[in-house]
């Protein structure tokens, strides 16, 4: 009996300590975070591919890295700002990825609203649609 409650302690503490290292990292993740940020990046599941996001407008640019020159660009996903009354707040807009590598959803924090936004390499299936 003392064999099986010896046990049960080691794995317990086991599993604390191991949230505890967890929560750690991601308290220093949340430090590395600056709220005060005009412009994001957000990764698509494509190595080459990111969104940048300008969190005040909702503004958003494709951007693509590779070794390259040829291969590396900014294009331009939705030039409009999406406020439509409310104030200038950093944050006010945030990218969610989805199970599609080529969509996200954007959401106003403030108001809201929604968007489902299109990433492609090819310039024509680029783009945001409003989610009413």
């Amino acid at each position: 009996m003392n064999k099986i409650l010896l046990t049960s302690i080691i794995a317990l503490s086991t599993i604390l300590s191991f949230a505890q290292t967890n929560k750690k990292e991601h308290d220093n993740l949340s430090k590395q975070i600056n709220p005060n940020v005009v412009y994001r990046l957000f990764p698509t599941q494509n190595m080459y591919n990111f969104i940048k996001l300008n969190t005040i407008t909702g503004q958003m640019w494709q951007v693509q890295i590779d070794i390259n020159s040829e291969n590396r660009f900014t294009s331009v996903l939705s030039n409009d700002t999406l406020i439509t009354k409310g104030k200038l707040v950093n944050d006010r807009f945030i990218l969610q990825s989805t199970q599609n590598m080529y969509t996200f959803i954007l959401l106003d924090q403030i108001d809201g609203k929604t968007w489902q936004v299109q990433w492609s390499i090819e310039l024509e299936k680029r783009g945001i649609i409003p989610i009413e």
